[in-house]
């Protein structure tokens, strides 16, 4: 009888070992999406540009492309044929309230909304569809190249990108910052180009889930180059992938930003100057929060100015360099001017023009920084440290 049951167990394994392994149900695939374009406002002449980028998208990657500026197309089962629908640099109030309904009625079925630069210039009246994009636009500055830092490379739209992607586009500022809803999967280094409103902390394109189903938002696209770049076009496509539910992603907020900028750190005591005590203190043991982060932002003769990413503000050698450093002016002037000087070891120095002096980690780094040394010893040294 024992032989027998040995026999049957053995028999058992055999089958169990030999039977194929169920697979993990597919995504569904993305067939079908429609791009809509309607403004009632400003209207951006890259829109006919993004028309033809997505239609080829969907001739390359198997998805039939409907663009339409026909409000009336949002109905309920109108919707329901597309897995995802583009607001392509949409602006102003561009649904009535019939359709709003449908809209939000779709996307509780589980639909895919794609926000494409101007769609956040959209609906202001509409509370939900501003928390289905993320943030409202508040302002620009002039077009201009800037570094956008990827905050998530495991995403289906940024895993193709470098970690500092460098671009001209137009970079919007937005009312609020959405960070603590939504997966941030790119932001704005602030520090490459002028006009961020933001602190420091500027997210730039996101996605999350929504009210049953999935939204994607981009800033970028403003100008007609951004049709033609593959960088810009992966990336539009990783985001309407996601929407229309044929590949998954991790959208839930992560609050803390990933932080960017260069770091300062003593090389007398290998710690970070931060500015959470509010002075400048060599005292950080890690560059781990945008408070030992500064933007180093180049003048004109060879000089610099360091931008807290905490604050957003110049670092200030006080009362003409006898008073601690501290980040506290909004505007670059002699006190907040500095000579960067590389010294042969391979660390940096920084001499306040106001009084031609040397920056110092005071009392062995357990000080707060100031701008009084005539020469650079050990003490007025800091290596320069950049990334993430």
């Amino acid at each position: 009888m024992l032989r027998r049951l040995a026999t049957i167990l053995s028999a058992l394994v055999l089958i169990l070992i030999a039977a194929p392994a169920f697979p993990a149900p597919a995504a569904a695939p993305l067939t079908k999406v429609l791009v809509f374009s309607k403004t009632a406002g400003f209207r951006h002449d890259a829109i006919p540009a993004g028309i033809a980028a997505i239609q080829r998208l969907g001739t390359e990657n198997g998805f039939t492309v409907t663009a339409t500026e026909d409000a009336a197309q949002f109905t309920a089962a109108n919707l329901a044929q597309y897995q995802a629908v583009v607001w392509l640099s949409t602006t102003g109030d561009v649904l009535d309230a019939n359709q709003q309904a449908a809209f939000q009625s779709y996307i509780a079925a589980g639909g895919g909304y794609v926000g494409v630069h101007a769609a956040a210039d959209t609906e202001y009246d509409w509370p939900w569809y501003g928390g289905l994009v993320g943030a409202y636009f508040l302002s620009h500055p002039a077009i201009q190249q800037a570094t956008v830092r990827v905050e998530d490379a495991t995403n289906p739209a940024t895993a193709h990108l470098p970690a500092a992607w460098v671009r001209t586009d137009e970079w919007y500022n937005y009312r609020t910052n959405p960070r603590a809803n939504v997966r941030v999967l790119l932001s704005l280094d602030e520090g490459t180009y002028s006009g961020g409103s933001m602190s420091g902390d500027h997210p730039i394109t996101w996605c999350q889930n929504y009210a049953g189903g999935r939204a994607f938002y981009t800033g970028l696209g403003h100008t007609q180059e951004s049709y033609v770049d593959p960088n810009f076009t992966r990336l539009l496509l990783g985001g309407i992938r996601f929407a229309g539910g044929a590949v998954t992603a991790d959208c839930t907020p992560r609050t803390n930003p990933t932080p960017t900028g260069t770091a300062l750190r003593s090389r007398a005591n290998n710690k970070f100057v931060s500015t959470a005590a509010g002075n400048l203190i060599a005292s950080a043991t890690t560059a781990g929060t945008t408070a030992e982060r500064f933007d180093v932002v180049t003048l004109s003769g060879g000089n610099v100015a360091l931008r807290s990413k905490a604050t957003g503000l110049y670092v200030c050698a006080e009362n003409a360099g006898n008073n601690p450093l501290v980040a506290n002016r909004a505007a670059v002037g002699s006190w907040e001017t500095f000579t960067l000087i590389t010294n042969p070891d391979g660390t940096v120095s920084l001499r306040a023009t106001v009084n031609n002096r040397y920056v110092v980690a005071e009392n062995a780094g357990a000080g707060a920084l100031i701008a009084n040394r005539t020469g650079i010893g050990a003490w007025e040294k800091f290596d320069l440290v950049t990334g993430g």
